[in-house]
């Protein structure tokens, strides 16, 4: 059987007969393209929000414990499920606008805008009666706190009238509420009109900021250090705004994993740049004193934006420079 006659390529690139060259795309352009794919790969794996079962063989998603829910539909099980905050969430409307697209960066991460200049910064159940309380108000839920706490020594086993706990109900009381501060406060009370136009294009870092959450699994404390880099894009801001950025965010109660993005998406947000990196280091007691009960074991958690995460070398300097004693 005779071969087939050979042909010669073809002199002129194919993307110059049939459209411009995929290489010639523009950054802005491909990194939008970057954060739409990661932010709505995250949403869509976020929805739901049902206990996986890994050992189910047809699928990860455990059983409806409603027999009369098996037919039903995810998204029907979702409204039925969850609360009516999250249930507004729901959406099939493709990708999430991204901090570059709107000055209302929807969160894949809480299914709740990320960033919100209302005075919330991040609206959850409860978080706007807190923070425009009047003072009768903080009064009465300070005596609901110092009671529920007065319950749970109860029921440990403690005499909550002896000498040594008599005033420890409302100690605590205002403990929590300073632990958790960071709901009273917003982003743009924080930043104060503090960003400034500036012909800088390096790597602006500030590292070592020490950080101090409580876990909203177990209620214990997570400690450690957030590291804060950018590239600026004619927008820089007050150094000491950084670390208050990361305060407010800690002081709630927080997933390591979210409050990492949620630093990374509010910069981003804020001054447009060119790139945006955070990495948090850090240990958290709910791993040491109870669980597996590993003394030495740090968590480490990291969110790359713009050309930080598509540009090996600069990600690679971010990370030489946090490293350096």
């Amino acid at each position: 059987m005779d071969s087939p006659p050979f042909r010669l390529k073809p002199a002129i690139p194919s993307h110059h007969t049939n459209g411009p060259s995929p290489l010639s795309a523009s950054t802005e352009a491909r990194d939008k393209k970057e954060r739409d794919t990661i932010y709505a790969a995250i949403q869509s794996s976020s929805r739901g929000r049902q206990v996986v079962n890994f050992d189910k063989p047809n699928g990860y998603f455990s059983k409806a414990s409603n027999p009369n829910m098996e037919n039903r539909s995810l998204h029907d099980r979702h409204k039925l499920i969850h609360t009516e905050i999250e249930e507004q969430s729901w959406r099939d409307e493709g990708p999430a606008p991204t901090p570059l697209a709107t000055s209302r960066a929807q969160s894949p991460y809480t299914q709740h805008p990320t960033i919100d200049f209302d005075g919330l910064s991040w609206p959850s159940r409860g978080t706007r009666e807190r923070k425009e309380a009047t003072e009768e108000q903080k009064e009465e839920r300070l005596a609901n706190l110092t009671g529920a706490v007065r319950t749970i020594l109860e029921c440990v086993g403690e005499d909550p009238d002896r000498e040594g706990l008599l005033d420890t109900p409302e100690r605590y009381a205002k403990a929590l509420l300073f632990f958790t501060k960071g709901y009273e406060e917003n982003l743009r009370d924080i930043v104060n009109g503090a960003v400034f136009h500036e012909d800088h294009d390096e790597l602006v870092i500030v590292k070592d900021i020490e950080i101090f959450s409580l876990c909203e699994h177990h209620l214990v404390p997570f400690t450690g250090k957030m590291h804060i880099g950018y590239i600026p894009n004619r927008r820089v801001i007050g150094l000491s705004k950084l670390a208050r950025i990361a305060e407010m965010f800690a002081r709630r109660l927080q997933v390591q994993e979210r409050l990492t993005k949620q630093v990374a998406l509010a910069l981003s947000e804020m001054l447009q740049p060119q790139g945006v990196a955070v990495v948090v280091e850090s240990s958290h007691l709910c791993m040491v004193m109870r669980g597996v009960q590993k003394t030495g074991a740090t968590t480490t958690t990291s969110c790359m934006l713009g050309r930080m995460r598509s540009t090996a070398k600069t990600r690679e300097e971010f990370l030489n420079l946090i490293n350096r004693k």
